[in-house]
């Protein structure tokens, strides 16, 4: 029997595996007599950072260590000037932070690796703000030393000095290598992973993918290292060690009050890794997070569920400690208002490299 590429539901509708936790968030809500209490478990962002949040609001709470290990960004604010003016200005605020091009371009609303664009010229960055409506907030971000991706989910309860990290996992973006005879597309088709993906390669290797690649030649089918768009997961807990987990939390004691969510981070090798050393932050995500290890191709249907019932349980649990604390829940219109929000923005984003 062949080794399998996939799991059976790694690409199932979100819908479906979120079922189980929308049920279990319905009783939960019963118990603890709230239906929005996981919206205050970070209260220092809004509804946690579960939908509508600013990655510019959460980043700039970062003092110390992680304010450090967060790599240097700025955020741009499309206007109603012409693009290309707003683009030479962008890249001048760039340069006279030390971000040189190319530098990383994204959202800053926006989740699941949506419109993450790797900018290599003005033309690219024209092009980009080109696509958002006057007022949209758009993170441009120096561009990581280190190739190797990892998301590191985190927890600590708000009685405790120290949290954990529940979940490890790194991140590959896949890519070909040509023989000098095949196209992009030939490639990716002899790849058992790749080839069952070829939906969400195609169109973004578009100008690529009938290509023949010189022998050697490594074509990358895509930047960045976003699940959904066909990055692969791999279950990394066995390499969290307590040196790694003493070193976030020290970048973690610079973020006040953030309890729960993940850290998206390059590193320079796993030695480095394990040793909680040379570690560049790209992202910090909150309420909505996911422990990603649920989608290596070897997870079990049982354990994914497992994983996401008690995140959203841990969510509960660290919102009834904020609210004995005297911290307000908010109300479901709020929740309804940022989602609505993001997802209109979301129209607009271009297509993620």
């Amino acid at each position: 029997m062949s080794e399998r590429s996939t799991s059976y539901f790694e690409f199932w509708p979100t819908w479906l595996m979120y079922l189980p936790v929308g049920l279990q968030w319905l009783l939960l809500s019963v118990r603890h007599g709230s239906l929005t209490l996981p919206l205050i478990a970070n209260p220092r962002i809004p509804l946690a950072g579960m939908v509508g949040g600013s990655k510019d609001l959460l980043f700039s709470q970062a003092t110390g260590a992680c304010r450090a290990a967060i790599l240097p960004w700025f955020l741009h604010t499309v206007s109603a000037d012409s693009a290309e003016q707003q683009a030479e200005d962008a890249i001048a605020s760039a340069r006279a932070q030390g971000i040189e091009l190319p530098f990383v371009c994204k959202p800053d609303m926006g989740c699941r690796g949506s419109g993450v664009k790797l900018i290599r010229d003005a033309a690219q960055l024209t092009q980009t703000i080109a696509s958002y409506p006057p007022g949209a907030g758009l993170i441009c971000q120096q561009l990581a030393q280190y190739e190797p991706e990892v998301g590191i989910f985190y927890v600590r309860h708000p009685d405790t000095v120290a949290g954990w990290i529940p979940s490890l996992t790194f991140k590959h973006t896949p890519a070909v290598t040509g023989d000098g005879e095949s196209t992009v597309a030939d490639l990716v088709l002899r790849d058992a992973r790749a080839g069952a993906l070829i939906h969400l390669y195609a169109a973004r290797n578009r100008d690529d993918w009938h290509r023949v690649l010189a022998p050697g030649e490594v074509h990358r089918l895509l930047f960045s290292a976003s699940h959904c768009r066909g990055a692969v997961f791999t279950d990394a807990r066995a390499h969290v060690t307590p040196a790694l987990t003493n070193a976030v939390n020290r970048l973690m004691a610079g973020l006040p009050d953030f309890h729960y969510g993940r850290l998206d981070v390059k590193f320079r090798d796993i030695a480095s890794l394990e040793r909680g050393e040379h570690l560049e932050i790209v992202e910090i995500n909150g309420a909505s997070a996911e422990s990603i290890h649920i989608w290596d191709k070897d997870a079990t249907l049982g354990a994914a569920i497992k994983a996401l019932l008690w995140q959203y349980r841990t969510l509960f649990q660290l919102g009834a400690v904020q609210r004995r604390r005297g911290v307000r829940t908010p109300g479901l219109g709020a929740l309804l208002r940022h989602w609505q929000m993001e997802r209109r923005l979301a129209r607009y984003y271009p297509e993620t490299d």
